[in-house]
């Protein structure tokens, strides 16, 4: 008897109903990928967290502390990056009119280093909010005022004494001595050198817009006006003697105080108006004029000028005051030309090593 397998027709129909269900699975699997995705893209590209760290902030908001104290005085806040010191120094004047910009120090730890008024908040900022350290700085007044000052000064007290008003010296001496030439030859050429200081001062130097305390002015002027009261006294007296070797060494002495007079302007002209290659400043060179041939030897031949005419006016009057005179200026200026001759070796890489700063050779 023949039996007909009907284990076959129901295996393959669970087969068919099993395909059939797995085929509606991945539809709706893909019916739900596809909603999923719609509903991503119309929510619109996913954004990123900043970085806290490393963001820079729009604004800065700037805490000023009393420097002794450690107190708060104030907080200036919206400070944009590209604001200086000098624009926050100004919103801190608003707050206290009695402390105008060039009176405020700033710094940004106590003990440290006043900061220029050029440095922007962005370069020192180590955050949004920035914490500098006020200190008073005192009186101040400009650069050109306290140069002015200091010239002319000098220019008026020696005239002065060269016309020997009454009260500082004796009438009836005065006039009965007759005045030797060196007399006359020295209140010319003190009065072309304060003269020529005071024109360069006003025309030629770029002086600093910055501010001074008034104290360096005060000590400035006692210092100048100090000396040339001693000197002119001595040279315009009565019985001022003219120099052991007479007119030879009054004329000799006369023509190199005017040659370094010369010099002095010439040079002063060339650090007015120095050269540029660029971006960068070069060192300033020597042109057709042989006052400016001085720049081969040394550094500052400003300072080399100067030393030369006070020497010179020395030997011409043969006093004790204008050879201490001399002497402190010396001693003040070979500091100036050192300090600016360590610059010039760090700023500029063609700088001649083998050159002085001040006298060839030797200093």
């Amino acid at each position: 008897m023949f039996i007909r397998p009907k284990s076959l027709s129901s295996e393959s129909k669970r087969e068919l109903f099993s395909q059939g269900a797995t085929r509606s699975m991945l539809k709706n699997k893909m019916r739900n990928f596809h909603s999923l995705s719609q509903l991503v893209l119309s929510a619109g590209p996913l954004k990123s967290t900043p970085a806290v760290k490393n963001a820079k902030s729009s604004h800065f908001e700037i805490e000023i502390l009393d420097a002794q104290t450690r107190k708060q005085i104030c907080i200036v806040d919206k400070v944009m990056q590209t604001s200086t010191i000098h624009d926050v120094k100004q919103k801190f004047h608003k707050e206290y009119p009695k402390w105008y910009p060039s009176r405020v120090g700033l710094q940004l730890e106590c003990g440290g280093p006043f900061l220029k008024d050029y440095i922007t908040i962005q370069s020192v900022a180590a955050s949004s909010i920035v914490t500098l350290y006020f200190t008073d700085l005192g009186q101040q007044v400009r650069w050109t005022t306290v140069f002015l000052a200091e010239y002319t000064g000098p220019l008026l007290i020696y005239l002065l004494f060269y016309l020997r008003i009454p009260y500082i010296y004796d009438m009836k001496e005065s006039s009965r001595r007759i005045r030797h030439s060196v007399v006359h030859l020295a209140c010319f050429c003190h009065c072309i050198h304060y003269i020529r200081y005071l024109l360069e001062t006003l025309f030629v130097h770029r002086v600093s817009a910055g501010h001074t305390p008034l104290k360096n002015l005060i000590k400035g002027c006692a210092f100048y006006w100090g000396f040339t009261s001693w000197i002119a006294y001595y040279i315009n007296h009565p019985r001022y003697t003219p120099p052991s070797f007479g007119n030879r060494q009054v004329t000799v002495s006369a023509i190199n105080f005017l040659i370094c007079e010369a010099g002095n302007h010439f040079i002063n002209v060339v650090l007015a108006h120095p050269n540029h290659t660029g971006t960068n400043a070069c060192f300033p060179s020597p042109n057709y004029n042989p006052f400016t041939w001085m720049f081969f030897l040394v550094s500052c031949p400003n300072y080399t000028y100067e030393i030369g005419s006070w020497i010179s006016f020395t030997v011409m009057t043969q006093t004790l005051p204008v050879g201490i005179f001399t002497l402190l200026m010396s001693i003040q200026m070979s500091l100036w030309a050192q300090k600016k001759h360590k610059i010039y070796l760090k700023k500029f890489n063609s700088y001649m090593h083998r050159k002085s700063a001040m006298i060839p050779f030797i200093l």
